[in-house]
């Protein structure tokens, strides 16, 4: 049977103290429910199906811009009655004969193997549990066994007797069955229990009357299934995914300095021999090539860094192509369309925007240079700006091979800088310099003798 997923997004969160659902929380750089739809879509299910209740549109507004495999199908929960009135919410669109599974929009690193491990239990007379065993299962329902270990019911917290109490073997909420027997149980839920809700968990004791076996998965360790319900979980929790994430980049031939400061926000792929310093932040798709050096305090976003290639202390760098042996700050930044070429460099100081530096080029220190192509072996002095904005449009700097930029000069866009030309330091240069022209724009310097400087009143 194909799968159809159901995520139950509608509660409020309280105890987050938020006027943003809870949900939306992230970890990791992505909402909780954006990593519960991706841990979905994983699975390569044909169906998703998002119950909401508490800041509706917000949630909905937060996946307006990120594709997903499958179109999602809202359902909304206009009062919190529980689990089971929840995932009722979603079954009216959800085909009859198909294995849903069940998940929860504040558990976001249940990984594709448990969740296969336990959709492989499914059948038309088997329903699936995934459950796990806690030292402290307090708060949790617990999963009440007959003599012979079968699953026979969940039994909540508060409506258990001291025996059950005793039980470590807990129920996470997560589910699989057959789509035609939850519509088949849902509707006969009672909520005649300590909190007047319809428990989706009483399905189980439903369909052990009807014959059917509970079977049940196991997850690899139990913060897999941690759901967030306050702010200290979910920082204990993203603690433990970071460290998840510094362990797979350490076992893949990084060296990273202290594991417990690095964060990862995205997806990174690595070479052999890459050495991540303290307080790096790795955002979004990152490429870093063999030998990759990024110095502390640097945040790495959706960019690919080429092999030798060192970024110095306190560096950001977003939507850009770094080439090999190139030399990025101390404090640079690197804003999105940034291209620089093997052996290039962008010093201390120096930021860059829509600007492609070719190979062996240099801006060393105190510069902007943006909406601009640099050839081969450039030098640009300190202090040096492109003038690309004229308050409404942006234009574009040209700078041919081999060309020296003065410092402090000014290069006003839309302008060409011809091969092996030289701009002398302190310029405004407003029109084209061709090849192997000297451009000086300045002011005749003036020494007045007998200069009085001024005195205080």
């Amino acid at each position: 049977m194909s799968v159809h997923v159901v995520i139950l997004a509608a509660g409020q969160g309280s105890r987050m103290k938020s006027n943003l659902p809870k949900v939306l929380h992230p970890l990791a750089g992505k909402s909780l429910l954006h990593h519960v739809v991706e841990n979905a879509e994983n699975l390569g299910t044909a169906g998703t199906h998002i119950v909401i209740g508490h800041g509706a549109e917000l949630v909905r507004e937060s996946f307006k811009n990120i594709t997903t495999s499958n179109d999602i199908h809202w359902s909304i929960q206009e009062q919190q009655l529980g689990t089971g009135h929840a995932v009722a919410q979603a079954l009216p669109n959800v085909p009859d004969d198909v294995t849903v599974l069940i998940l929860y929009g504040d558990v976001p690193l249940t990984n594709t193997q448990t969740l296969n491990a336990l959709l492989k239990h499914v059948s038309e007379k088997s329903i699936a549990l995934l459950t796990v065993a806690l030292e402290d299962p307090s708060g949790y329902g617990r999963i009440v066994r007959d003599s012979s270990g079968f699953v026979t019911s969940i039994v909540e917290q508060k409506d258990a007797t001291p025996q059950q109490l005793a039980i470590n073997e807990i129920n996470t909420g997560i589910l699989a069955a057959p789509a035609s027997k939850l519509k088949e149980w849902l509707p006969k839920l009672s909520n005649s229990n300590a909190q007047g809700e319809y428990y989706l968990t009483d399905i189980i004791a439903m369909a052990v009357d009807d014959q059917m076996e509970v079977a049940v998965a196991h997850p690899a360790c139990e913060e897999e299934v941690q759901g967030i319900n306050n702010r200290v979980q979910l920082a204990a929790l993203e603690r433990w995914y970071q460290a998840q994430q510094a362990k797979r980049l350490m076992t893949e031939g990084a060296t990273v300095i202290d594991p417990s400061r690095l964060d990862v926000r995205g997806n990174v792929t690595i070479g052999k021999d890459v050495f991540l310093d303290i307080n790096v932040v790795l955002e979004g798709d990152v490429e870093l090539a063999e030998g990759v050096v990024i110095g502390p305090n640097c945040i790495i976003k959706n960019s690919k860094i080429g092999r030798n290639t060192t970024i110095h202390a306190n560096s950001i760098v977003e939507d850009s192509s770094v080439g090999e042996s190139v030399n990025v700050g101390p404090f640079a930044r690197l804003r999105p369309g940034t291209q620089l070429a093997n052996k290039s460099k962008v010093g201390n100081f120096v930021e860059t925007k829509k600007a492609i530096v070719g190979e062996g080029s240099k801006i060393n220190h105190l510069s902007y240079v943006g909406d601009a192509e640099l050839g081969t072996n450039v030098n640009v002095g300190a202090g040096t700006i492109t003038c690309n904005y004229d308050g409404v449009n942006k234009f574009k700097t040209e700078i041919a091979d081999d060309v020296f930029v003065g410092s402090n000069s000014s290069l006003v866009a839309p302008v060409k800088i011809g091969k092996k030309a030289t701009i002398g330091a302190g310029s405004t240069v407003t029109k084209e310099v061709e090849a192997e022209q000297l451009a000086v724009a300045r002011g005749k310097q003036r020494n007045v003798d007998g200069w009085k400087r001024p005195v205080k009143q």
